[in-house]
């Protein structure tokens, strides 16, 4: 397989700018010329970087959206040091999962739903249309949370919030260097993001020794909690993200298998690394004895912590996480919805209209945001494990797909644990998810 510079006709990749047979790349000049041929070690090693930094920042991003925010805040003032537990559970099996993920679809160069239907006919598409639903559901939360953030850094009303952020997020989509925009722009919110959050955390002193006994040996276990959280991290379009994002920047086949498995670990640890300074930071709070309740208890818990800065950066990363989650929501589920016979004017008016749905539905529905967060989230966790069995028969049975590459039988091994671990919290939380929503 070729790999060619991501920022090509399309945010997509649409593969009118490359000839996987070919041998050759095209590329983008400095001054936005497209070059075919070979492209130079340095040009080809940039692209390279790029594409496989925005795609794990896509898909952390992705992951740490709103309801990952209103996530860690209601379940630490729930379970206070015992949700280290949790989050631990939760990121080992994000880990085994992801790793599978990323495997088999960047060896095969097929995106998810190929794969479904390769294996099953049918199956594929099946699987497009309940990521693509999960998206959008996901995807009124994230506008949701966009609406909470601009709320908290300046007043304005959630609504017109979240209008905003859904303007913003359209915007990236109709630019004439939309995939330069989307990598770059994901990269500096989630490192934004994990700043912020780092220094809040600090701040609020939080009870460290506490939450690292109550991981190995917690005071309750949730599955309805766990369930949650693998949602919200991997649950739907989250999955295969940043496996999507790989094989529009041509970084696919047996020879790539290292990079692409390093990149999803990677991905993982960025995402776990946030939530356990937001649980920290959320932590010391609640165990300084403040009382969090209503409904946006992040925001208060932050207040707490630093006063009305605080506010205010809170502000700016329930933003930051939602408008990166908008974009990384409508980037897949449009990449579910679409081959690669589709054109890049037809994927990006088909985004645009994904993002202004989703705006819409936020603005006519009435239930609460922090409560459609979670459910959110909790969807997605039982949509998980449906795509995820495609992804281990291939590893296990479907050697031809994989272009005759081995694939390591502790990988698929772990994979499959996974999958019944998946399948299991997932029935576990059907009554959980009943009680959410009531």
């Amino acid at each position: 397989m070729t790999q060619h510079d991501p920022e090509q006709t399309s945010p997509w990749g649409d593969g009118s700018a490359a000839d996987p047979s070919s041998g050759s790349s095209v590329a983008t000049t400095p001054e936005g010329e497209i070059q075919t041929g070979p492209p130079t070690a340095a040009l080809a090693s940039s692209s390279t970087r790029q594409a496989i930094l925005g795609a794990l920042f896509l898909m952390a991003t992705s992951a740490i959206g709103p309801g990952f925010i209103t996530q860690t805040a209601n379940f630490t003032v729930q379970l206070g040091a015992a949700f280290a537990f949790a989050i631990l559970v939760s990121i080992l099996v994000d880990i085994a999962v992801q790793l599978n993920v990323w495997r088999v679809i960047g060896v095969s160069g097929l995106k998810a739903q190929q794969l479904g239907n390769a294996v099953l006919p049918g199956i594929g598409w099946l699987v497009a249309v309940l990521v693509a639903i999960g998206g959008l559901v996901f995807n009124i939360g994230n506008t949701a949370g966009g609406g909470l953030g601009i709320n908290a850094m300046t007043g304005l009303d959630a609504k017109w919030g979240g209008l905003i952020t859904a303007v913003l997020a359209i915007a990236v989509f109709l630019s004439k260097k939309a995939g330069m925009a989307l990598d770059k722009i994901v990269i500096g919110l989630g490192v934004v993001m994990i700043l912020v959050t780092g220094y809040v955390a600090i701040v609020s002193d939080p009870p460290v020794g506490e939450a690292m006994k109550n991981m190995v040996i917690p005071d309750q276990v949730s599955f309805v909690v766990i369930t949650t959280l693998i949602g919200g991290t991997i649950g739907g379009y989250i999955t295969y993200a940043g496996a999507h994002r790989m094989v529009d920047s041509g970084i696919t086949g047996p020879e790539n298998a290292k990079r692409i498995s390093n990149s999803s670990v990677l991905g993982i640890i960025i995402t776990g690394v946030m939530r356990f300074l937001l649980f920290l930071a959320i932590l010391g709070v609640v165990a300084g004895g403040a009382q969090l309740t209503g409904e946006n208890l992040a925001a208060q818990a932050f207040e707490h912590a630093a006063g009305e800065i605080g506010l205010r950066l809170f502000g700016l990363i329930l933003w930051a996480a939602s408008i990166s989650s908008v974009i990384g929501a409508a980037y897949t589920s449009v990449s579910f919805l679409t081959s690669e016979k589709t054109s890049g004017r037809t994927r990006n008016i088909l985004t645009v209209a994904f993002i202004a749905v989703s705006a819409l539905v936020f603005l006519l529905l009435g239930q609460a945001p922090s409560t459609l967060l979670i459910v959110a989230g909790a969807v997605n966790g039982l949509i998980l494990p449906i795509g995820f069995t495609v992804i281990i028969i291939v590893a296990w049975f479907r050697r031809d797909l994989l272009h005759g590459y081995r694939y390591p039988v502790w990988l698929a091994s772990i994979g499959s644990v996974a999958l019944l671990v998946c399948f299991f919290l997932g029935l576990k939380s059907l009554a959980g998810i009943a009680a959410l929503w009531a």
